[in-house]
């Protein structure tokens, strides 16, 4: 048996959001996950949207409260500064990440059906929740409320 894998190549384009939100680019988002190419352009672009379209919801309250302030984008909002980028941006691109890294994860299921395919499924599982409580996380910052609820019955 042969020890190549080949992994594709993958080419960076940007994710256009909608003008308060930032814009995703995918050679970023590709780096902060370690995908490689065996991930498709079109695969990844789907994630992505659904990613920015269920973040960009739970935010719009925000968004809103934001923009009433004056603020026209999120980069605009006062923020601590982290490697000259706005925290509240870092959040968001976090948010938006997990979640299509979250997709991506599951998805990856339906690409191998053999056992070994199974096995390396089910080793995803932690990621795929990690993902998504990072998300939440992220999420969650950039409301400014806690990460847990706990209520007593």
């Amino acid at each position: 048996m042969s020890g190549f894998i080949a992994t594709g190549t993958a080419e960076a384009f940007t994710l256009t959001n909608d003008g308060f939100w930032p814009d995703i680019q995918t050679d970023h988002l590709r780096a902060s996950l370690r995908m490689d190419g065996t991930v498709s352009d079109e695969r990844l672009a789907m994630a992505a949207v659904n990613a920015v379209l269920s973040v960009n919801r739970e935010l719009s309250q925000l968004q809103a409260e934001y923009r009433t302030q004056g603020y026209q984008t999120l980069e605009d909002v006062p923020s601590a500064q982290l490697q000259g980028l706005s925290g509240l941006v870092h959040l968001y691109r976090r948010a938006v990440y997990c979640t299509a890294g979250a997709e991506l994860a599951e998805r990856f299921r339906s690409y191998d059906a053999t056992a070994a395919g199974n096995q390396r499924a089910d080793a995803l599982t932690p990621s795929i929740d990690e993902y998504r409580r990072d998300a939440r996380y992220a999420i969650r910052d950039l409301l400014g409320i806690t990460h847990s609820t706990v209520e007593l019955i």
